[in-house]
């Protein structure tokens, strides 16, 4: 069973940033929103809102770290490029398109973590959740729900940093002692290390990773 984690923040927390530490060899960016990253690095990104895309991509990775930035575009896109039709069908579309890469995730192999980084809003009792589009996942899934990992960025004194406990009025959640801190650095690659020692997550050797790798231009960024 893959691992999905959600990373949410609001816009300059430090989302993007927090990939800086990562391999650019061993993790496999999708860019939704097709931005530069905010610091200096090489590596190259699968630029797509297209979900059908960026599931197969996810499914024949050889990387074991997968990073979807600004993965609420996928359904603000969707959104706005059905904005005239009329009627709900468009709602439920996107929330089944949203759900359906989540499960997908879920029944990638166990070594195989996905890290879905999103923007934030407030809901209407003033708590802070992951930013969506109507109603459907709100009331009917609950993004956050299908997460066991969900990490908030924040700012303080110039620093950047992890939250990982609830503070009664966001979606924080970790598993018990994963992190014996409430605050960590903003650094993907401790998150992915403290991940992969909870639950004895081993990835898989490098002849086996080759084996199934897709052709170079199929699959040259993950």
């Amino acid at each position: 069973m893959g691992v999905p984690v959600m990373i949410l923040g609001t816009s300059g927390t430090g989302k993007s940033a927090s990939m800086r530490n990562l391999d650019p060899a061993k993790f496999g960016l999708i860019n939704v929103a097709s931005k530069p990253l905010p610091f200096k690095n090489s590596k190259k990104s699968f630029d797509s809102d297209d979900y059908a895309a960026i599931t197969a991509l996810i499914k024949r990775a050889a990387s074991d770290i997968i990073v979807i930035d600004d993965v609420q575009y996928l359904m603000a896109n969707e959104y706005m490029r059905r904005a005239k039709e009329t009627g709900y069908q468009k709602f439920t579309d996107i929330g089944l398109s949203f759900w359906n890469l989540v499960r997908e995730v879920v029944n990638l192999p166990p070594q195989k973590i996905v890290y879905f980084l999103g923007h934030t809003e407030i809901d209407a009792f003033g708590n802070t959740k992951f930013k969506t589009i109507g109603k459907m996942l709100d009331d009917k899934i609950t993004v956050e729900g299908m997460f066991t990992i969900v990490l908030r960025t924040f700012v303080q004194d110039g620093r950047f940093y992890f939250s990982t406990l609830n503070d009664g009025t966001d979606t924080v959640k970790t598993p018990i002692g994963m992190f014996t801190e409430r605050f960590i650095d903003n650094d993907l690659a401790i998150v992915d290390a403290a991940i992969r020692d909870y639950y004895g997550l081993v990835s898989a050797p490098a002849t086996a990773q080759a084996a199934h790798k897709e052709p170079a231009h199929a699959n040259s960024l993950v």
